[in-house]
């Protein structure tokens, strides 16, 4: 799959003016992914994950902060999203998928390893980088995504944690939440992000570009399909504790993941930070970038 050059300018139009960016196609793990760049080639290697239903986009407010900081930026649109590759099919959304597409995104850079920060879907393919290769993580940065073994956990035993899933059930259905998300020109996911965050958060414009997004050909029903593969092929992984110095930051406000479950994923990582961050929503790199920027480059410096 190739990405046509005018939706490339268009990503550049979306960067600041400031920022030398670039929009680019890298191959790994047997598809294409877009990805947009920032930074010095060689300078150390942070890659930036978005989850559901965002892409590249969701990090805007964070790139040039840390391009300014000195490090390396590499902001994908995940597998199935926006300009990237959307396989046939629920098997290819897997996580252990998704992770290997990072693996080979950070070897695309003449890389080992790399610190790369998650959120939402984002961080559940954070986490299973950190189960399943910990040797490409240089830090693990979480924000509003639960640790897998945690998650699972709180699905069985916690009524209020099963309660806010229940739309997770819901995607499991054929054809019908894509149907479902398109009606209206997107007005489901449109109040998923406006309803759930702040006022103000989301700008029009801002939701233009999202419902650009969510019109590219099959990245409904790709985007759901990470949903349902991971009912159908739910994860093993060959540990279950996180030995990478991590960072765990939670917005307290999210109406579907309890803060139980920072505070027992934090449990789960033998060298962490829980920040807990109040009268913040689940969309904490839009409400708090400033905070959520120094957090993160704070984390980074840290002594392992």
């Amino acid at each position: 799959m190739a990405v046509c050059t005018s939706e490339r300018l268009e990503t550049a139009a979306e960067l600041p003016s400031s920022l030398e960016a670039e929009s680019t196609v890298r191959t790994v793990n047997g598809i294409e992914l877009h990805v947009v760049a920032a930074g010095d080639e060689g300078d150390p290697l942070v890659v930036l994950l978005h989850g559901f239903p965002e892409f590249w986009y969701g990090w805007r407010h964070q790139i040039e902060p840390l391009v300014d900081a000195g490090y390396r930026v590499l902001v994908p649109d995940q597998r199935g999203y926006n300009l990237s590759e959307k396989p046939d099919g629920v098997r290819p959304y897997r996580t252990r998928e998704c992770s290997r597409d990072v693996v080979e995104l950070i070897a695309s850079e003449g890389r080992d390893s790399a610190r790369v920060v998650g959120h939402d879907w984002g961080g559940a393919v954070a986490w299973d980088l950190a189960l399943r290769h910990p040797g490409v993580l240089d830090r693990l940065a979480i924000i509003n995504a639960p640790h897998p073994v945690v998650y699972r956990h709180h699905l069985l035993s916690n009524p209020e944690q099963l309660r806010r899933s229940w739309y997770a059930f819901t995607f499991q259905l054929p054809w019908l939440p894509e149907l479902a998300s398109r009606a209206g020109n997107f007005a489901l996911l449109e109040r998923a992000l406006r309803e759930m965050a702040a006022p103000g958060t989301f700008t029009d414009d801002d939701l233009a570009r999202y419902r650009r997004a969510w019109g590219q050909d099959g990245a409904l029903t790709a985007m759901h399909n990470w949903y349902r593969a991971a009912a159908r092929y739910p994860p093993t992984f060959p540990r279950e504790r996180v030995d990478v110095p991590t960072l765990i930051v939670w917005g307290t406000d999210d109406v579907a993941l309890t803060t139980e479950l920072a505070i027992d994923a934090d449990q789960y990582c033998d060298r962490s930070r829980l920040e807990l961050l109040s009268e913040t929503s689940h969309w904490v790199q839009h409400e708090r970038p400033e905070r959520l920027t120094d957090l993160l480059l704070e984390s980074f410096a840290d002594d392992p």
